[in-house]
C-alpha cells in the first residue's frame, strides 16, 4: 500500500469528495479509543455511508469488507474521533476590545458576517473539528441556524452544529453600550426581563431553531478581599429559573455564561446544564456542580488571548482559571473542551485549548477525551459522536505524530472525514491494488 500522505486532497479544495462507493475501509496504524482511554495498533475501520460499520483488528475487518472496497491508508498515522469544540461563536471574528466588537455589529451586515462565518466553519473542519456547539450569534439573529442548514444540505463544508441562536441578557447589561441615549443601538443578544417574557422568548428561540438556550448570567468582574472573583448577576433567581424550566420543558438544555463566584452560584441554583468560562470556580461550587452533574467548559485560550488588550482584572484571570481548572480536574468535575473561538480570531487553531488543558492538570489522553467522548456526553450525543465504534458517525481525523506524546500534534491534523466524506487528506487506494 502507498504510504500515508500529508496535505489536502483535491476534495478539500472543492469542499468535499463525492464518494465512489457506499463503503470505505480505513487502515489505521494506531487508533485512540477515546471512550476507554486506550490505544490500539493496526486497526481496521469499515465505514458504510455516513456511519461506522465495524471496528477491530485489521485482518478481521478487512476480511469482512466488501470486495474492492475503497481503502484509505493511514498506517503511518494516529487515528482518533473528530474533535468537538463545545463553545464557539462562528459569527464573531475576535473580541479583544469593545471597538472590535462594535465594528462587527455596526459596520458589517448580517449577510457579510454570515459569509465570514462560513469561512470560519470551513477552517474549523479543516482543523479537525467535526462538531461545534455554537453559543450565540452576537447580534446576527438566527444566522447560525442557516449555517447549520447549509452544512447539513451540503451547500458549504463545515462541522456538525448545535446552535444557541441569539442568547439572552437583561436590559442594560450587554453591549452595545456607552452610546448616546438618543440612538437606538443594536443589541448583541436578545434582551428580556421578567419571568413571563423570558418563557415567551425561550419559546421563540426554540421555534426558530435553537438547540441550546444560552444565558448571560453575570458581568462586572472584580476581586474581593477574600481572593474570590466576584460579579454582578444579571437576572433575579426567579428569572434564571424561568429560563431553565421553560427550556427543559421544551427539551432543550441550557448554558450559563458565568465567569465569577456569584454567577456560578446563581447558575447552579437555577439548574443550568453547563457553566461557561467559570474562572471563579471554588471548592464549594465545584462540589455542588459535581453533585448536580453540571458540565464545565473552561475556555482558557480565549482568556489568554484577550487579557493584555482588555487589561485590568482580565490580566489576572488566566492564572485564576488555570488554578481552578487544575483543581476541577483533581476533583473529577465534568469538563468538556470549549475554546470560545470567535472571541479570538478564527485564524488561530482552536486545538490550542487542548494544549492548555494538558499543561494545566490533564493528561494528553484526558484532553483528547474532553474534546471527543466527554464533549459528546455534554451534547447528549453519545454514542453518535466522540467515539470510533460501530454505529457512530464516521467522524474521523488523523495526525502523523503521536498526540499522546505531544498534544500540539492536534494542531496539525492531516486527515479529516465527517459523515464518511473525506474533506482533507489522502490518498485513497483499493484493496485489490
Amino acid at each position: 500500500m502507498r504510504a500515508f500522505a500529508i496535505g489536502l486532497a483535491l476534495a478539500s479544495l472543492l469542499g468535499a469528495q463525492a464518494p465512489k462507493s457506499a463503503f470505505k475501509l480505513i487502515h489505521a496504524g494506531r487508533m485512540i479509543d477515546s471512550l476507554k482511554g486506550q490505544v490500539h495498533d493496526n486497526v481496521g475501520i469499515l465505514v458504510k455511508g455516513e456511519r461506522i460499520e465495524a471496528v477491530g483488528a485489521w485482518e478481521a475487518v478487512a476480511a469482512s469488507a466488501p470486495k474492492n472496497v475503497e481503502v484509505i491508508d493511514l498506517t503511518q498515522a494516529t487515528v482518533l474521533p473528530g474533535l468537538i469544540d463545545a463553545h464557539t461563536h462562528v459569527l464573531l471574528q475576535g473580541d479583544i476590545t469593545a471597538e472590535e466588537y462594535d465594528v462587527q455589529l455596526l459596520k458589517e451586515s448580517i449577510p457579510y458576517r454570515t459569509l465570514r462565518a462560513s469561512a470560519a466553519c470551513r477552517s474549523a473542519l479543516m482543523n479537525g473539528f467535526t462538531t461545534l456547539r455554537d453559543l450565540e450569534t452576537e447580534g446576527a439573529m438566527y444566522a447560525d441556524v442557516d449555517l447549520k442548514r447549509a452544512i447539513q444540505n451540503g451547500v458549504i463544508p463545515g462541522p456538525r452544529m448545535f446552535v444557541a441562536t441569539r442568547a439572552f441578557s437583561a436590559t442594560g447589561m450587554y453591549p452595545l453600550s456607552g452610546y448616546s441615549w438618543e440612538l437606538k443601538m443594536p443589541e448583541g443578544v436578545q434582551i428580556v426581563d421578567g419571568a413571563n417574557d423570558i418563557r415567551k422568548a425561550v419559546r421563540e428561540q426554540v421555534k426558530f431553531g435553537a438547540d441550546w438556550i444560552k444565558v448571560y448570567v453575570d458581568r462586572g468582574y472584580f476581586l474581593a478581599p477574600d481572593g474570590r472573583l466576584r460579579s454582578k448577576v444579571n437576572f433575579t433567581p426567579e428569572e434564571l429559573k424561568a429560563f431553565v424550566d421553560e427550556a427543559h420543558r421544551l427539551g432543550k438544555p441550557t448554558a450559563a455564561h458565568a465567569m465569577a463566584w456569584d454567577g456560578i452560584d446563581a447558575a447552579l441554583t437555577a439548574g443550568f446544564d453547563t457553566i461557561e468560562h467559570g474562572t471563579g470556580f471554588t471548592e464549594d461550587l465545584m462540589d455542588r456542580a459535581i453533585r448536580q452533574g453540571t458540565w464545565w467548559c473552561p475556555t482558557m485560550y480565549v482568556g489568554v488571548w484577550v487579557a493584555e488588550g482588555r487589561g485590568g482584572i482580565w490580566k489576572q484571570m488566566p492564572s485564576m482559571l488555570a488554578k481552578a481548572f487544575h483543581r476541577g480536574v483533581e476533583k473529577g468535575l465534568n469538563i468538556a473542551n470549549g475554546s470560545d473561538a470567535g472571541g479570538y480570531a478564527w485564524t488561530e487553531n482552536p486545538a490550542k485549548e487542548l494544549a492548555l488543558m494538558a499543561g494545566r492538570g490533564m493528561t494528553p489522553m484526558q484532553a483528547i477525551q474532553a474534546a471527543t467522548s466527554q464533549a459528546a456526553k455534554l451534547l447528549n450525543q453519545s454514542p453518535n459522536l466522540g467515539e470510533i465504534k460501530g454505529g457512530a458517525y464516521a467522524d474521523i481525523i488523523a495526525v502523523k505524530e503521536d498526540p499522546l506524546k505531544d498534544i500540539t500534534a492536534l494542531q496539525r491534523v492531516d486527515f479529516v472525514m465527517k459523515g464518511g466524506v473525506m474533506y482533507k487528506g489522502g490518498p485513497r487506494i483499493h484493496a485489490d491494488e
